[in-house]
């Protein structure tokens, strides 16, 4: 997927996100989960914003102490700051995370997130979903849905985050 396909994924999930927010009622905010998720979610708040008139609240989630893998991965894992600086409770949150794979990243974000209150209701967005869940959790509004082999992976390139250009590239698990 290149850097258009991305822009109109996102518009499109952005009126997606609108739509379904106003079936419900209740204000509306954005968390990213960090790392895939922060430059999407800002990207996603942005094309609320221009399509509610309203820029929603934005925060960002650092799941690493909530992994359920935490032992496995390192002795001394790397944590970043979660910065949530609004009442979570009430609010309709749209989680955003670039892609969905196991599941045990969306389950840790959501063990965080109610640390922060209880929200009215959660939707989750996600760019790409790759299959391959290990747990029953589901997107709400999705940019693409792909097929990929076990032994492959995705990566979502943006130019926010040091990329030459914004993509989505599968590849064999390992390389460069």
């Amino acid at each position: 997927m290149n850097a258009d396909g991305i822009e109109r994924a996102l518009a499109r999930m952005a009126r997606e996100v609108v739509e379904r927010a106003r079936e419900r009622g209740g204000e509306l905010a954005v968390v990213g989960i960090r790392r895939g998720g922060v430059h999407l979610a800002g990207r996603l708040r942005k094309l609320v914003a221009a399509a509610t008139g309203k820029e929603p609240p934005v925060g960002t989630l650092d799941i690493s102490l909530y992994r359920d893998d935490l032992s496995e991965l390192s002795v001394a894992p790397v944590v970043g700051p979660t910065d949530i600086r609004f009442a979570v409770t009430g609010k309709t949150i749209v989680l955003v995370d670039d892609v969905l794979y196991t599941g045990r990243t969306v389950r840790a974000a959501l063990d965080e997130l109610v640390d922060f209150g209880r929200p009215r209701r959660v939707l989750l967005a996600v760019l790409v979903d790759r299959g391959g869940r290990e747990l029953p959790i589901a997107p709400d509004v999705v940019g693409v849905q792909l097929q990929v082999a076990e032994d492959e992976q995705v990566e979502v390139r943006l130019t926010e985050g040091g990329a030459e250009r914004d993509e989505v590239v599968v590849k064999a698990r390992g390389r460069a």
